[in-house]
């Protein structure tokens, strides 16, 4: 048995200025900064949610802009498995902690690890 729940909504920006888009999406969502650099590597910001929200992240991207969910899960392969069966595709592993993968309406998400220490009441259980 594993778990998975909707952990992430993703705004990737393709964009030379992080910041500006940032500052952009904090105050059309009405959600303040955490990071403007969260990573150290200027590739993600996060905007501040409550505990029972999805995580906001914004990624600087080199493809069109456009947002993309994030499953997490505990049971990284398990998901990825289930989802398969449901005919998505892998498309990459990334740096080993998190697939790319594609739904069959050719929608893009991620399946990341978990990434929150407790799951919530949103958790969802697979056999």
């Amino acid at each position: 048995m594993h778990h998975s729940r909707l952990s992430t909504l993703v705004i990737d920006c393709r964009t030379d200025d992080l910041r500006q888009a940032t500052d952009f999406w904090s105050h059309a969502l009405g959600k303040p900064v955490v990071s403007y650099d969260q990573d150290g590597d200027g590739k993600y910001a996060e905007l501040a949610t409550l505990a029972d929200e999805p995580i906001i992240l914004l990624q600087r991207v080199a493809h069109d802009s456009r947002v993309h969910l994030d499953i997490e899960t505990d049971d990284l392969e398990a998901e990825a498995r289930r989802l398969e069966k449901l005919e998505a595709s892998r498309i990459e592993c990334v740096r080993g902690r998190w697939w790319v993968m594609e739904a069959p309406s050719g929608h893009r998400f991620c399946v990341v690890q978990k990434q929150r220490e407790a799951f919530g009441a949103h958790l969802n259980r697979w056999e």
